[in-house]
């Protein structure tokens, strides 16, 4: 009885007040002030940067000069009639839908193979690791080396199977270039996606697979049964990793081609770096397209991770 004499005024007071207790008062502000600097963190490097990005695109904002008024739409404008845009924009998609398929096919595959713990697939797991250690910065170089006529080995080869005239080099053509940059990324990103895809691999039950082989399932119908459904959590996460990567490449396009020949492997980034750095010295017009960029990002990865929901969701 003593007992429910002393809670019962609690209670009461708190049904009355319809508020917390300074306990969990004390507890709510303690957990604000742990999420603090993850909040601080999020608006310095965040919102603060996405605001200015669209104060810039509705300015006339040059490099050197800073901000000289509001403009708003003629960035927009300028943007959308470039006559680089529309072939930017076509070149950018093929190549993210090439090397999306190319890296989760290949990821996949090297992660079934390589899942099994034995010590060769360790020497395995480790040589297709290894050029994920190199930055893609340095993996440009290395190829762009590589692809040389003077001193890389590639023409050579590629002369001596007939693929190629002798002399002539790789980057010579759009088609060819962008293929020979497409290996570079596979080269450097193909162990990075394997280790993610064997990680979604080691999440699946064993006794799935064991009572498909005791009902007589073929491998293929394991495979296309268990793995790839329970796969697609892991499927969809990589998808959206190298679709937002692909579309803001610029690195591996900047070394090797610098756009050509004749800005036939030019990104929509590199678009973005010629407007505020080069052709236009515009920080307005890339603001603007950057902020389109944004937008297009947004509303794709918004689609994909959509299918990382169950379906009883």
């Amino acid at each position: 009885m003593a007992g429910q004499n002393t809670r019962n005024p609690a209670r009461g007071k708190r049904s009355k007040n319809h508020g917390l207790t300074d306990v969990e008062k004390a507890e709510t502000r303690r957990g604000w002030l742990y999420a603090l600097p993850d909040w601080v963190f999020i608006v310095t490097l965040l919102f603060i940067p996405c605001l200015l990005l669209v104060v810039m695109a509705c300015s006339r904002w040059g490099l050197m000069s800073g901000s000289r008024g509001f403009n708003f739409p003629d960035n927009f404008i300028k943007v959308f009639q470039h006559p680089l845009l529309g072939q930017s924009i076509v070149f950018t998609l093929e190549y993210t839908v090439i090397v999306t398929v190319i890296l989760l096919a290949l990821g996949l595959g090297l992660a079934l193979i390589v899942q099994e713990s034995s010590r060769w697939n360790s020497i395995l797991r480790t040589c297709f690791l290894l050029p994920s250690a190199t930055g893609l910065a340095s993996a440009s170089l290395l190829f762009y080396a590589m692809y040389s006529p003077q001193v890389g080995p590639v023409s050579g080869i590629l002369s001596f199977l007939g693929l190629m005239n002798p002399g002539d080099s790789v980057l010579a053509t759009g088609r060819s270039a962008m293929w020979a940059t497409i290996v570079v990324i596979v080269w450097r990103f193909s162990g990075y996606y394997m280790l993610l895809m064997m990680i979604g691999l080691q999440a699946i039950p064993g006794d799935l697979y064991e009572a498909a082989r005791m009902d007589g399932a073929s491998p293929l119908r394991i495979f296309t049964s268990i793995t790839l459904p329970l796969m697609r959590p892991t499927i969809i996460m990589c998808l959206v990793y190298c679709v937002t990567g692909s579309i803001l490449a610029f690195d591996q396009f900047f070394i090797i081609t610098r756009g050509g020949p004749n800005n036939s492997t030019l990104t929509v980034v590199q678009l973005i770096y010629s407007f505020a750095f080069e052709s236009k010295k515009d920080l307005g017009m890339a603001a603007a397209l950057s902020l389109c960029v944004l937008m297009a990002l947004i509303v794709l990865n918004s689609i994909q991770l959509r299918g990382m929901r169950d379906d009883n969701d």
